[in-house]
């Protein structure tokens, strides 16, 4: 239906409306009005459906098929290694069952090593607190505050080589930290840093923190400044200080964030390699089970051995993050 104006009319006098119906269609002459379809790929709907459910599978399946070169399929052999006595070399390989892992779990030789894991572990909570102290710290507005992150971070941009040939002239005899100490009159505190094995694994766990604690300090303050700011607003108006800020605001906030360098710890702690293996080889009491199942297997050739220490130790890790996922479960926190 359209609506037009019956006869002419004076200029400015609006004539009464009229509905005048619309003429119907012509059934041949008529432009006949259409939208003109694309066309269908070949296969017809059907191949088009099919191409579209198969389009997400082709984006991913180079990936998954390079992890599972590269991860997986290696971590089924040294499943398969570990339950033989494969020296490395031979083609034949025996299979002996559970023996490697009674003798990993009876011999103290090499489950005792463990025990230098502790140094380390003891070590990483002092690096998570010395990180979540200058993130907290640097979250507020200091000056020079980029400088401060930018120094603090950069141990952990050096190659972990290059840091154990550092500090090894720091803690030789006679090197820079001897010489600090004479400079201070305290030459009765100068030792063996790396000889003596009641000292040598505290020099080292030093290194470690000097080096890892860039990485949780980065961690810890991305988690701080994605915390809104009027919640420091809001302590503000109510006369909250810093401290009291933190341990409402910043601690709650960014606990997911101390849970996962938890698990860090614990995963970094018992599988340390390079620091102790640079700076002392695994001598003087400083080997760690990562060193101890290097040297069963190219030193002793003993690969089916060193595969189920492998085995071992994964799962240990796995364990220890299962309790830990268990005992701090990822609650949600809201800090309103």
């Amino acid at each position: 239906m359209s609506i037009s104006t019956a006869g002419p009319q004076p200029t400015g006098v609006p004539g009464p409306l009229t509905t005048v119906p619309e003429a119907p269609a012509a059934s041949g002459g008529g432009r006949r009005r259409s939208k003109r379809r694309a066309p269908l790929p070949a296969g017809g709907p059907a191949g088009q459906r099919f191409s579209q459910k198969l389009t997400p599978y082709l984006f991913i399946v180079v990936a998954v098929a390079l992890l599972l070169l590269l991860t997986y399929l290696p971590a089924a052999n040294m499943l398969w290694y570990s339950v033989t006595d494969w020296d490395g070399l031979d083609k034949d390989k025996n299979f002996i069952g559970l023996g490697n892992y009674i003798e990993v779990f009876t011999n103290p030789r090499i489950f005792s090593v463990f025990g230098v894991s502790l140094y380390y572990f003891a070590a990483s909570f002092m690096q998570m607190a010395i990180a979540l102290y200058f993130a907290a710290l640097l979250s507020f507005s200091t000056r020079f505050s980029n400088l401060f992150r930018g120094i603090l971070f950069f141990p952990y941009l050096i190659n972990g080589v290059a840091i154990g040939f550092v500090f090894l002239y720091l803690f030789q005899p006679g090197g820079t930290l001897d010489s600090l100490l004479s400079f201070f009159n305290l030459e009765s505190l100068q030792r063996q840093w790396l000889g003596d094995p009641t000292v040598a694994n505290f020099s080292l766990a030093g290194t470690s923190v000097w080096r890892y604690t860039g990485l949780n300090f980065v961690l810890f303050l991305g988690a701080i400044q994605s915390i809104p700011k009027e919640l420091y607003e809001a302590a503000d108006i109510d006369g909250a200080n810093r401290w009291q800020q933190f341990w409402s605001i910043i601690f709650p906030g960014i606990r997911r964030i101390i849970g996962l360098s938890f698990i860090l710890a614990i995963a970094g702690s018992l599988s340390v390699f390079e620091i102790p293996f640079i700076m002392t080889g695994g001598a003087n009491g400083t080997s760690t089970f990562v060193i101890q199942t290097l040297q069963t297997a190219f030193n002793f050739r003993q690969v089916g051995l060193a595969s189920a220490m492998a085995v071992v130790l994964l799962a240990i890790v796995l364990i220890v993050t299962w309790v830990q996922r268990k005992v701090f479960p990822d609650e949600k926190v809201d800090l309103t």
